[in-house]
């Protein structure tokens, strides 16, 4: 059996970060637990059977994992968000799962509080993908486009190797992901987990979501902030910029802005029919998004 090590990036409140610690210290198969402060203005406080790693300065989600994995003694390094609850036998039946997909990213099955599945299998991203998405007039359709904006659908509530699972849960082979570099840290948050699998997949490394266990997300807990969606947008860029060079980049730029006319023009017929709707306001804020100009140097 392979040496694991736990790694549980934390900022904000500590409750539910030492209720997951809580819950892992009780598991066979943790060989240590490793809790990565991020710089939290509610710090995490020091509790027995945990490494605590404080950072001077917030860098991040890639960047927390980062410290904690250059601390990890295991093989393999299990990420979990702060504000994920597992099971009595979570650990030892995740790496029986993963056992034969290994070495490779893992991700168990991740649900809502409410009980359903998250998507956590996804394509690598595309402009049409983030187009769909910023699109306002697909909002009330957006439940039945899910392979449209990047949800690999034969992978819901079933093993299946993907492009890329989400970061709520990953269980990562430690020498491949520090040979690849780990985590970008230039991403502050959202894109670093499809960037470091597609830099892993490069290496031969696969990402791959099981059907059990699961865990349930709470979802947006372990960060909250009113800087969520500029971070995704810079990310987004950053990321286009990364992988397809400064043309890439302007091309998914373009896309969105063109998006964002279109939402312009809906919202006005919204507002014309009475509807509660600020046209100029949102099209502002989106304009204002789109020309931020932080990138990856």
């Amino acid at each position: 059996m392979p040496r694991l090590s736990v790694v549980i990036p934390h900022f904000g409140d500590s409750r539910p970060t030492t209720h997951l610690v809580q819950q892992l210290l009780a598991q066979d198969g943790v060989d240590e637990v490793i809790v990565v402060d991020d710089a939290s203005p509610s710090p995490f406080p020091a509790m027995a059977g945990v490494r605590l790693k404080r950072r001077p300065t917030n860098g991040g989600f890639g960047a927390a994992v980062n410290s904690g994995v250059a601390e990890a003694s295991g093989d393999l390094a299990l990420v979990l968000n702060s504000d994920v609850t597992v099971g009595p036998r979570f650990v030892t039946d995740l790496l029986e799962a993963a056992e034969p997909w290994l070495p490779a990213v893992v991700s168990p099955r991740v649900v809502s509080r409410a009980g359903t599945n998250e998507w956590v299998g996804r394509h690598f991203p595309t402009v049409a993908h983030q187009v769909v998405e910023w699109l306002h007039p697909l909002v009330r359709l957006r439940p039945r486009l899910h392979e449209a904006v990047g949800h690999d659908t034969s992978a819901l509530g079933r093993t299946a190797v993907v492009d890329w699972v989400i970061g709520a849960a990953l269980l990562l082979p430690v020498e491949p992901f520090r040979a690849v570099g780990g985590f970008d840290e230039r991403f502050h948050m959202n894109a670093e987990e499809v960037d470091l699998q597609r830099r892993l997949r490069s290496s031969g490394i696969r990402s791959v979501v099981v059907e059990e266990p699961h865990i349930v997300h709470e979802g947006g807990g372990s960060t909250p902030s009113p800087d969520r969606r500029r971070w995704l947008v810079e990310s987004r860029l950053a990321y286009a910029h990364k992988w397809g060079g400064p043309i890439a980049e302007r091309r998914l730029r373009a896309a969105l802005i063109t998006a964002s006319a279109a939402n312009l023009f809906w919202n006005i017929a919204r507002a014309m029919a009475g509807r509660d709707s600020q046209p100029l306001s949102t099209f502002r804020s989106e304009l204002a998004l789109l020309r931020t100009r932080r990138g990856l140097g």
